[in-house]
């Protein structure tokens, strides 16, 4: 094969659809936005404007409060780290970090922690260190044997 032989595979590319011009065009004339209305028409705002009433959006009170400091952790359910120690992703004989988790592929970024919940079955005698756990989670791990030990997030800022 050459340079010049290279080709898109067909369907792969479609040329720019060229509105209003000319009949040839078929969308000529009108352009595709039919005959009259606001529609046809430019700088239309139909979901916004109310003809001067005051938009629904605007009459409906305001409600909540997005806290805009806050953490957002990464979480994960026990269960899903089980199969991962099941499918040898994770070696439950070494204690199982952060920076584990994320090796492994469970977890894709830290955010500002890894929190672990206590969803799924969990049988392993693992160690694991995490930001954050629910106490059924924490409860869950000792069960099974192994500890859960919650540290505090280390300081990103």
């Amino acid at each position: 094969m050459k340079l010049h032989e290279l080709r898109d595979n067909p369907g792969a590319t479609k040329p720019r659809k060229r509105v209003a011009r000319g009949p040839g065009s078929g969308t000529g004339k009108m352009g595709g936005r039919g005959i009259k209305g606001q529609k046809s028409r430019s700088g239309v705002a139909i979901g916004g404007y109310e003809g001067g009433q005051m938009p629904l959006y605007q009459r409906l009170p305001k409600r909540g409060f997005n806290k805009p400091n806050r953490k957002s952790f990464a979480v994960v359910n026990l269960g899903l780290i089980q199969k991962f120690i099941d499918e040898k992703k994770l070696d439950a004989k070494a204690a199982i970090t952060e920076d584990a988790l994320i090796a492994s592929g469970l977890v894709r970024r830290k955010l500002d922690g890894i929190r672990v919940l206590a969803k799924g079955e969990f049988t392993a005698k693992a160690n694991i260190e995490v930001t954050g756990a629910s106490k059924s989670a924490v409860e869950a791990v000792e069960k099974a044997g192994g500890s859960l030990k919650v540290a505090a997030p280390a300081a990103a800022e």
